[in-house]
């Protein structure tokens, strides 16, 4: 099986991912060495979830429907700072990478990558460690993310949940449900993002959300291998 830490099924791991088939054979794979005490398919559901059980480690991946992976992890380490985070992901992005390890010692690991290599980055930040996977060269990382910060607009969290919900297709009206604020108050908001980045189309708005990580491109159904030969 490869890797496998020390405290083996005393730790308490939480499945972040919106590919149902994926997070429950992902389930089934870890549970051979970890106790998972839950699998949730959206951001703002694994945001409740972390604070509300308290896992020992959270396996996330970026792109998820109502809030992206990257910000709820941003915000479960505000309000549950102990909790440890490897994020599984489809995206080859040092930007997302780099901006990853700005919240402390946590895993990044790519879905097509081994199995083995998973497990290996659980035990790295179980330690304290941050795991990066060698697809992407860590140095390259910090020097990417560094120049982007020289040309980039930040935006408000409030700003990046809009953009986020709206470029996911979502009318106004269930936006500004989702985030408690009135139909008028998200239209402000999405006016100011469409003028602070010159954005002229809704088309541009998804563009944005794409540039910034808050949304992804539908990847090719992953699976995890199980040792088994594929016909």
């Amino acid at each position: 099986m490869g890797i496998v830490p020390a405290q083996g099924s005393q730790v308490r791991l939480l499945i972040a991912d919106d590919h149902t088939i994926f997070a429950q054979t992902l389930r089934a794979y870890l549970e051979k060495t970890f106790r998972v005490v839950g699998v949730v398919a959206d951001g703002r559901a694994l945001v409740d979830e972390a604070v509300r059980l308290q896992p020992d480690l959270v396996i996330v991946d970026i792109g998820m429907p109502l809030l992206n992976g990257f910000d709820a992890a941003r915000r479960i380490k505000e309000q549950a700072p102990k909790i440890k985070l490897v994020f599984l992901t489809m995206q080859v992005d040092p930007n997302l990478a780099a901006a990853a390890l700005e919240l402390g010692p946590i895993g990044f690991v790519l879905k097509h990558g081994d199995e083995s290599e998973l497990l290996k980055a659980i035990d790295y930040v179980l330690r304290g460690e941050s795991y990066l996977t060698p697809k992407l060269r860590a140095e390259d990382w910090f020097s990417t993310k560094a120049k982007a910060r020289q040309f980039s607009k930040e935006m408000t969290q409030r700003q990046r949940d809009i953009v986020q919900l709206l470029a996911e297709g979502r009318p106004m009206k269930e936006v500004a449900g989702l985030l408690n604020l009135s139909p008028k108050t998200v239209q402000f908001h999405k006016q100011q993002i469409m003028d602070l980045f010159n954005l002229r189309t809704n088309t541009d708005l998804v563009l944005l959300a794409l540039m910034e990580g808050l949304i992804s491109l539908p990847p090719e159904s992953p699976h995890v291998k199980t040792g088994q030969k594929r016909d």
